[in-house]
């Protein structure tokens, strides 16, 4: 009898197993420095109620941790380098193991998800409202010992390890690394164009035409909406599915600002979620937190306008302050939101590098990468 129960509990969950559904794609949102406290106020802001945002309604949450190996409040480097690899790392350091030194030595190098989606065929896209090469968009696709090596960073995205690399890539600082590259040896443009990309002086002038799109651009934001719809329509020509990774900066220094970019990024979320099918994982987390905190207030007044300042000036400790905010980083968790495909996973409270491997598993691969994470 003891045996035939056995049987039958195995028989069910193997049957349950083979049911889970995998997810063909995986959106990863970052909200850079997008943390709880960031969320909350611009709930209020926004919407003039608390958890209004559409994040903050999604079927899956989870607390995540977001230290570092060699600190306990992490960098956008370290943060992001955990989250598409399922390694902790030094601040500072790219998508490479913590053995590394910054600037001096490098780690091991660690494969991303975006390495691992290009190794089996998928489609690939990083968009980004800051520079192409920054921390969190670098992380996906290079490898380095210094997060502030723009050339070299760059550069790796011209000649990927796995596939034919990112398929689309829009960020900003195009003079910059005309400048870098250059000292390296390497025409931006022609390198592009040799790798196949449809070049776009502006992110708002991309077309579905091609498949591999790129967009290196300086000044203002673009509108996302229309850029991410269309990035989709081209990835999802690849019967094999795609990763996409959608960064927007939400750091709080000038919180006006910041608040305006979370209103930005709900809203491309929640058009995601109505546009894309049941065979998507839509995932959003934030690299780090940041210090921003709601000091008073009630409804019907204006939270922002005063204590928008960094902390020792007279505005942060003003008894009247409704916010404080700057742009330090903080370490307490942050918030990991999800829908679709895998995000059952997403739950309680997590480490940064569990985010990894939720992807993972939501894709139903296996990581063989030979580090091992701390």
């Amino acid at each position: 009898m003891k045996k035939l129960l056995l049987l039958t509990l195995l028989a069910g969950s193997s049957a349950l197993f083979a049911a889970e559904k995998r997810a063909k794609n995986i959106i990863l949102f970052i909200g850079d420095a997008g943390g709880i406290g960031t969320l909350n106020v611009a709930s209020l802001y926004i919407h003039e109620r608390p958890q209004a945002l559409y994040i903050q309604s999604m079927p899956h949450l989870a607390l995540v941790d977001t230290s570092a190996a060699d600190a306990w409040v992490s960098d956008s480097a370290a943060g992001m380098t955990a989250i598409v690899t399922g390694h902790k790392t030094n601040n500072g350091t790219l998508s490479q193991s913590s053995e590394g030194v910054r600037g001096k030595q490098d780690g091991k190098i660690l494969k991303t998800l975006l390495e691992h989606a290009e190794e089996r065929g998928l489609s690939t896209g990083v968009i980004t409202n800051m520079n192409v090469w920054d921390a969190t968009p670098g992380a996906c696709y290079a490898h380095a010992n210094d997060r502030k090596s723009s050339g070299e960073i760059f550069v790796q995205a011209l000649k990927p390890r796995f596939g034919d690399g990112v398929d689309i890539l829009i960020g900003k600082d195009r003079k910059g690394l005309l400048v870098s590259t250059a000292k390296l040896g390497v025409n931006l443009d022609q390198g592009l164009r040799d790798q196949g990309y449809t070049l776009f002086a502006n992110p708002s002038q991309m077309t579905t035409a091609s498949k591999r799109v790129a967009s290196i651009y300086d000044g203002d934001d673009f509108d996302p909406k229309p850029v991410a719809r269309k990035a989709r329509e081209i990835l999802s020509r690849n019967p094999k599915g795609y990763f996409l990774m959608i960064e927007w900066d939400m750091h709080a220094g000038n919180l006006v600002r910041g608040l305006e970019r979370v209103r930005v990024m709900d809203a491309l979320i929640r058009e995601t979620a109505g546009e894309v099918g049941d065979d998507t994982l839509i995932l959003f987390a934030a690299d780090h937190s940041s210090d921003v905190r709601l000091l008073g207030g009630k409804p019907g007044e204006s939270l922002v306008g005063i204590g928008n300042a960094m902390p020792g000036t007279p505005a942060a400790h003003d008894p009247k302050a409704k916010v404080r905010a700057d742009a330090a980083h903080t370490g307490e968790e942050i918030l990991a939101a999800a829908r679709g495909p895998g995000a059952e996973r997403v739950k309680g409270f997590i480490a940064n590098t569990d985010l990894f491997k939720i992807m993972m598993a939501a894709y139903g691969w296996k990581d063989d990468s030979s580090a091992t994470a701390r």
